[in-house]
């Protein structure tokens, strides 16, 4: 959703913080705010003027005409306001429909004033610019301001001057008055530009020899605009509708969709109602709203809200675990229904997301079961065959009664299931999986032949795209699109994708590969392409309005496709304003794209391929359509190719406020093209381009069959304001209801179903009779070219399995948390088992005691270094010194490492254990080693003694002593200490040696390896990596030593060399 209603509270902060004005702005910043908590002394120490001044007071909880419902405390002393707010605070009042507490009171100071120094200025926001509406008597007494108010249209790009106010706005307004009011104004609109405000009212506005007062205000932001206006904004609340509480899980719901690329949205209507919903789409969420409405549910409808944009599955979990956790807190005496809805997807992976539903339908079956739940389920897409056998069989395993449907299913008949309505009919079980693109499910001979398209039409099968974005999936959906239809050549000529160089990507057409050339910038791709003559624009909400303007540059450049939602509505109307003036025709923001069977489809519309040949769109048939929403436009490929001979071409305009084309640009394109014989428009509440349908039928500019629903009926029912899922769903004004848009386009000679639910059957109607007459002569098809299924597509389906190239057993990173040996990341890091437990996890699969995690710890702190001089550190340091970096300069010194260096770990472990295990004893080993000429690895230094020991090995020792159960193989090792210091001193148990013995007591008796599962782990190395582990440390430490000392390249001395050289050569 764009534009959001804000608190007077913050309006007022805004204005006094950021209004740039020659006019006297009063009372800045002199607000209190009041709520049930609110401590009136700390209150007046805060804001001195309270205990001066006379006072207001009003809640500030988007209430209209305060002062009419007496909700307005006026002329007060402080004792006053809280006498005025016993009765109103925390108390249930009525305004309209609406019920709702009073909690949120504002206080100010009181501004006494004459009724002819009362003003009323409004700021609106239209597709063609922002309207200023100003009249010279305000107030309370207003009344119909767009009837009397003076108007004043800023178009898109242009300025506001004083000047033009005086001349258009202020002509009643009194000399003395016009130059503070004009002032003002300008720099209320240019406040109202900076801040992308859509809306901005001040009534009264009050003028006095003093200056300007703000005295009510109401104000709506663009809230996409939020990484724009962020540092200006701060964290905006956008308090809900009066008469509808703000629930945790609504704000934990917008949480997650503002941390998402998807679109996550929950509305609580009412908590305690029996119907749910969980569906997926913006636009088919309204669709089942209506329908419940439609059906006598609008009093038991508990929620609204929606998924979309493919969400992964762990967000899908929260999103349904958080309804399933809202419909079990309190029983009804009915029973309750969930109900899973959407059309049909055009990218999602259905199977997926189900995959979370099942998953929170299965943590929550016990409560589901005692509130006596059922849920009906409808939908289809990519891979929906899959998500409807796992939720039919969650329902089998749970208990939970589950009825499942798909695309033979109407989209809205499980609402009049499970509302009584309809019986549940018993239908065989779906197919297991998509169905195989190489089949064809028709037998036909003829293929359909069209007039040639007018010049006006957007898309032909020589049509030649740029795609902006890496969107390799789409673009590969797009050219078996264009393969299934028989075109010559791909529809895409080429990839725009900054972030990287020029290149060529690998694509499929047909079964042989091709290759695509990705460019860095526009002009390079325009330059060498110029044949291509449509957008379609991936790019992110920050970069669409750049991307897309530079595109507009290009004389070539006919029609572009902005699939991104939440591009700020400001930027949008400079994009239709530039549009407009180069002869450019733009399809979204906020869209999925459009589709022309044989010839061109846009991105992912249409869905994936088996959708496209099920709803016979890879040839023309005679129904053109337009809608806003992308999912229920694939959705009207469904409905029209079961009761028609198909969409000749169908158009998603986009959910927004301001679509960059609208309803009426593409009827007429319709009304003109020879091939369209009947046109269907799917609307929506909000707006009125609906109206332009109505008058063009009634002058006869449109004389086409138009079958027309406007979807949101439902709005009117609830009495609070609820935003549906697309950001222009929301209706300003009676006229722009879908109620009132259905009753003018039927009285103007449209065909209106009763319901959507009805929307086939009045197509199919409509449809038989231009049949009958002769206007459509339906012919028989030919089947389209078999396409091969993609390899990664195919295995998700389960159709094939493949070996995979290796395993791996330690770590998983494909879900939404990282797992460590089973483990999630949360869970290691809660269970605080530190480096030594991780370790545990990664090295060995094992969850170890504190004592083997802290043991792992300090072998890695007393292996970390040893100076500078061992092997290993002098190479690190010599590659350093060159000039290399850290990593190459790290791996030298790693590759020193072995039997004579730093490799006594495993040799030292796998000799004691040998001989301990074969019942030597200590002598006799250390005789056996003499005679075989063989050196005991892990015994002998060259500094430490018997007589100067290692402390390292000492605190080694200690903790070992006191902490393992057993220390079998150490003590033999000490035995043989004993034997080998007595020939020689420093042949003690050095470092590697006590680690290498001490790690196999550890594994063998710690309790959680087996004995072969202990001498596995020393047989192939493991413990060769503590050494490696810990001693990196150091290496890195001597780098970044020697670069902070900058120290230069390294030549050894010749001093410290000894040449010998042959005899016959020195001579």
């Amino acid at each position: 959703m764009s534009a959001k209603a804000i608190s007077e509270q913050t309006g007022k902060e805004f204005l006094y913080k950021y209004i740039c004005t020659s006019a006297a702005v009063q009372n800045r910043f002199r607000f209190a705010n009041v709520t049930a908590e609110t401590n009136f002394d700390r209150l007046a120490q805060e804001h001195p003027w309270l205990l001066t001044e006379r006072l207001v007071v009003k809640p500030d909880q988007l209430i209209k005409r305060r002062g009419k419902l007496g909700l307005v405390g006026v002329n007060l002393d402080l004792n006053g306001v809280k006498e005025w707010l016993k009765p109103r605070l925390m108390k249930e009042t009525t305004v309209g429909k609406a019920k709702g507490v009073l909690k949120n009171f504002l206080i100010e100071p009181f501004v006494p004033h004459k009724q002819e120094e009362e003003f009323y200025v409004c700021i609106y926001a239209t597709r063609e610019g922002d309207y200023v509406l100003f009249h010279h008597e305000g107030g309370v007494d207003v009344g119909d301001v767009d009837a009397k108010a003076q108007k004043l249209l800023i178009r898109v790009d242009e300025k506001i001057s004083e000047d033009l106010v005086k001349k258009n706005l202020l002509t009643h307004v009194p000399n003395d008055k016009k130059v503070v009011l004009a002032s003002f104004i300008v720099g209320l609109f240019n406040l109202y530009e900076d801040l992308f405000f859509t809306y901005l009212e001040i009534n009264p506005l009050v003028v006095t020899k003093d200056g300007v007062y703000v005295l009510d205000m109401a104000a709506k932001i663009d809230a996409t605009a939020d990484y724009i206006c962020k540092a200006k904004w701060g964290d905006v609340e956008f308090p809900p509708p009066f008469g509808r509480e703000a629930y945790p899980e609504e704000a934990y719901i917008a949480d997650l969709d503002a941390k998402s690329g998807a679109s996550l949205k929950l509305t609580l209507l009412n908590p305690r109602g029996r119907i749910w919903t969980m569906v997926a789409g913006g636009g088919a969420s309204v669709v089942y709203s209506d329908t419940i409405c439609d059906l006598g549910g609008v009093n038991e409808l508990a929620n609204y809200g929606e998924y979309s944009g493919a969400p992964s599955e762990q967000q899908t979990y929260d999103y349904a675990k958080t309804i399933l956790s809202l419909m079990t807190r309190e029983k009804h005496t009915d029973g309750k229904v969930l109900i899973i809805g959407g059309s049909i997807a055009n990218f999602t992976n259905v199977a997926a997301t189900f995959k979370g539903i099942v998953r929170a339908i299965r943590d929550y079956q016990v409560p589901l079961k005692e509130h006596e739940v059922t849920i009906f389920v409808r939908r289809g897409g990519p891979n929906y065959q899959e998500g409807l056998r796992v939720m039919g069989e969650v329902g089998k395993t749970t208990g939970i009664p589950i009825h499942v449907f798909g695309t033979e299913t109407h989209m809205t008949a499980i609402v009049g299931m499970a509302l009584g309505y309809r019986p549940i009919p018993n239908l065989p079980p779906v197919a297991a999986h998509t169905a195989n693109f190489l089949l064809n499910s028709s037998s036909i001979s003829n293929s359909f032949l069209f007039p040639a398209a007018k010049a006006s039409t957007l898309f032909s099968k020589q049509t030649k795209s740029i795609v902006w974005g890496m969107q390799t999936r789409a673009v590969q959906g797009m050219l078996d699109f264009d393969y299934v239809c028989s075109r010559d050549e791909p529809s895409v000529a080429a990839m725009v994708y900054p972030f990287t160089g020029d290149h060529k990507q690998k694509f499929y057409w047909g079964h042989k590969e091709i290759l695509m050339p990705v460019y860095k910038n526009m002009s390079d791709a325009m330059k060498k392409h110029p044949d291509v003559d449509v957008l379609i624009n991936f790019a992110s909400l920050r970069s669409a309005f750049d991307s897309t303007m530079e595109t507009m540059q290009y004389p070539q450049i006919h029609t572009i496709a902005i699939i991104a939602e939440g591009i700020p509505e400001a930027h949008t109307r400079k994009l239709i304003k530039t549009a407009d003036e180069k002869g450019v025709t733009i399809i979204g923001p906020a869209t999925v794209g459009g589709i022309k069977p044989g010839c061109f489809k846009i991105g992912n519309t249409g869905g994936m391929l088996d959708n496209i040949l099920a709803s016979k769109l890879y040839r023309p048939g005679s129904v053109a359509y337009v809608s806003r929403s992308g999912g229920m436009s694939n959705e009207l490929n469904n409905i029209i190719s079961r009761t028609t001979d198909g969409v000749f071409e169908g158009v998603a305009i986009g959910g927004d406020r301001y679509p960059g084309s609208v309803f009426f640009d593409h009827v007429l394109r319709y009304q003109d093209t020879p091939g369209v014989k009947m046109i269907v428009v799917l609307g929506e509440i909000g707006g009125t381009e609906e109206y332009k349908i109505c008058q063009a039928i009634k002058q006869g500019r449109i004389t086409k069959p138009v079958v027309c629903w406007c979807i949101g009926t439902c709005a009117t029912m609830f009495s609070s304001e609820v935003q549906f899922g697309h950001a222009g769903a929301c209706a300003n004004q009676a006229s722009e209801t879908a109620v009132a848009k259905n009753k003018a386009l039927k009285e103007a000679g449209a065909f209106v179903p009763k319901s959507f639910d009805e929307l086939g059957e009045i197509i199919r109607s409509v449809y038989d009779d231009l049949v009958e007459k002769g206007v459509i002569q339906p012919a028989e098809e030919v089947p389209p070219p078999t396409v091969p299924m993609d390899y990664s597509w195919a295995r998700e389906l389960g159709l094939i399995r493949k070996p995979a190239s290796f395993m791996t057993s330690i770590c998983d990173e494909r879900g939404q948390e990282l797992i460590y040996a089973g483990m999630p990341i949360t869970e290691v890091f809660k269970s605080e088992m530190g480096l030594g437990g991780t370790l545990g996890l990664l090295w060995f699969q094992r969850r170890l005691p504190r004592y083997a995690c802290q043991f792992i710890e300090m072998c890695l702190m007393v292996t970390a270094d040893h100076g500078p001089a061992v092997s290993g550190a002098h190479n690190t340091i010599v590659c350093a010194r060159a000039g290399k970096d850290l990593i190459s300069s790290v791996t030298s010194g790693l590759l020193t490492i072995g039997d004579r260096f730093g490799g006594a770990l495993d040799a030292a472990a796998k000799q004691f254990s040998k001989a301990f295990d074969s019942s030597m004893l200590p002598m006799e080993f250390v005789n056996k080693m003499k005679k075989d000429g063989k050196l005991i690895m892990g015994i002998g230094h060259r500094v430490k003694s018997i007589n100067n020991p290692d402390m390292r090995v000492q605190i080694l020792k200690d903790f070992v002593k006191q902490h393992f159960p057993s220390t079998q193989l150490l003590d033999y090792a000490l035995e043989v200490e004993k034997i080998t210091t007595s020939k020689k001193p420093n042949l003690i148990l050095n470092v590697d040696g006590f680690i290498g013995v001490a790690f196999v007591d550890l594994l063998r008796n710690c309790g959680v390896f087996t004995r072969d599962e202990a001498d596995e782990f020393v047989e192939i190395g493991a413990l060769n990596g503590i050494f490696v582990l810990g001693r990196s440390m150091g290496f890195i430490g001597h780098y970044l030593d020697q670069k902070r000392l900058k120290q230069g390249l390294y030549r050894h001395p010749w001093d410290d060399i000894s040449y010998v050289l042959p005899e016959h050569m020195s001579m």
